[in-house]
């Protein structure tokens, strides 16, 4: 079940972020959760290529709506992520445990030059991702309609989409300033 979440909330999040996502670009080097995740948006062309800043560097400027990453991050990749979506993309990113407050603090400034919002949210078993968007807040921009009408879902919906993004005072505190909400 904790894979089932996982993948749900790391494609889902973004996704229903988006307006009007048509092209979704995965990173991974274990892409089958994640790619069965988008089959339910049928309408989106989805595109997967492994963790490999190469592989990435390969792509066009603009190309992408949104980009689901679970490669681990460093200041070039974060830059070429950003040139390949476009004006109002989503970003859904791994990242150390918010208790690894440096590293995240280091790649939540990184991720500030190029996001409007950068924010951390629940992705089950205690885990959390970043959802850093260019346009789209992804708690007053939900697409409810398409996050209520996914079929199958074991755990994904519009409640728990919203309630994902829900930190307590001590990640408020810690992350001041650095968390773009």
């Amino acid at each position: 079940m904790k894979e089932l979440i996982y993948s749900e909330m790391m494609v889902h999040v973004p996704v229903c972020t988006n307006k009007n996502p048509q092209n979704v670009l995965i990173v991974s080097d274990n892409v089958d959760q994640l790619a069965k995740e988008m089959l339910k948006h049928s309408d989106i062309n989805t595109q997967v290529i492994e963790c490999s800043l190469d592989a990435i560097r390969n792509l066009e400027d603009d190309s992408f709506d949104v980009v689901v990453c679970e490669m681990s991050s460093d200041a070039a990749l974060l830059a070429h992520l950003n040139r390949i979506l476009k004006e109002d993309g989503q970003l859904s990113i791994t990242h150390p445990s918010l208790d690894e407050v440096d590293a995240n603090k280091t790649m939540m400034k990184i991720l500030g030059n190029y996001f409007k919002v950068i924010m951390p949210y629940n992705i089950g078993n205690g885990s959390t991702a970043l959802l850093a968007s260019k346009e789209y807040h992804p708690t007053a921009d939900i697409n409810l309609h398409r996050s209520d009408m996914l079929d199958n879902n074991q755990f994904y919906n519009c409640d728990v989409h919203i309630a994902s993004f829900a930190m307590g005072n001590y990640i408020r505190k810690e992350y001041l300033g650095i968390i773009k909400n």
